[in-house]
């Protein structure tokens, strides 16, 4: 089986008589980012929610690290629900960082960190402890390991969940949206906290309206619109490029009103 470790394979997802997702095939090669981007309603968060075994879905196939993700197609057609002790598992591998924080409020930014690999991985306090001090001097906050969440700004709080997920030591991640509930001068600091994670190899789904971060950093562009993938290739061909005409109306609307310019 391919080592891709997020493989999409004709997936339907749908909310009563609304049609969500619509037949997506999409596969993320080890150490590759790519970054989906598309308008309001496209489904691109939705997607993250499937594959993560959040959201489940009505038809396909996800497959997360060689492991099926909700539902398994077996040999004679018949598809069997995942146990959830392997959803579990599952859930361990690919972490998710949302566009709400969702940071205990009565721990400290260290505990926050450190809770789940203690409690799920089993780690003891004092590697927990290390790993999250590494965790955080790498997102640039080791001087705020014993502040609350309360005293930190938005991107700094946003910075400490891209922390607690790294914690769980993930094969991959996912991102939805994660600078669009932040004030625009605090969206660099997770933007560059994300970077870092693209140059050390970190595998990474970007749901993302940050259009010259994808220029930057992606390595693949899929743009959605309607529940479906209209397009998707390398970052110069998308954006300077695009082949469909969806694509051309969504980037200068969506350039035009940020005042952001393509490459030529």
């Amino acid at each position: 089986m391919t080592e891709a470790p997020i493989i999409v394979r004709n997936l339907y997802k749908s909310f009563g008589a609304i049609e969500v997702l619509r037949g997506i095939n999409l596969e993320v090669a080890r150490g590759e980012v790519v970054c989906v981007i598309g308008p309001s309603g496209s489904g691109k968060s939705t997607l993250l929610q499937c594959i993560n075994g959040l959201e489940p879905f009505d038809s396909g196939e996800v497959l997360v690290c060689s492991e099926y993700v909700g539902w398994a197609q077996q040999h004679d057609g018949v598809r069997a629900r995942v146990p959830e002790r392997v959803m579990t598992r599952l859930r361990r591998r690919i972490g998710m960082v949302f566009q709400q924080f969702n940071l205990f409020p009565h721990m400290s930014v260290l505990r926050n960190i450190t809770v789940a690999p203690i409690h799920v991985l089993g780690r003891d306090i004092k590697t927990a402890d290390a790993r999250a001090r590494a965790l955080l001097d790498k997102v640039g906050l080791a001087h705020k390991a014993d502040a609350y969440p309360e005293e930190l700004s938005g991107g700094q709080q946003q910075r400490v969940a891209i922390a607690r997920a790294l914690a769980m030591e993930p094969d991959a991640m996912l991102f939805d949206e994660a600078t669009s509930a932040l004030d625009p001068e605090l969206v660099g600091e997770v933007l560059a906290a994300m970077r870092g994670l693209a140059e050390e190899g970190m595998t990474m789904l970007v749901v993302t309206h940050e259009i010259g971060f994808a220029r930057d950093v992606a390595d693949r562009i899929v743009f959605m619109d309607g529940g479906v993938v209209v397009e998707e290739g390398p970052p110069r061909q998308v954006l300077s490029d695009p082949r469909h005409r969806r694509t051309r109306e969504f980037l200068n609307r969506t350039l035009s009103s940020s005042k952001e310019r393509t490459p030529s």
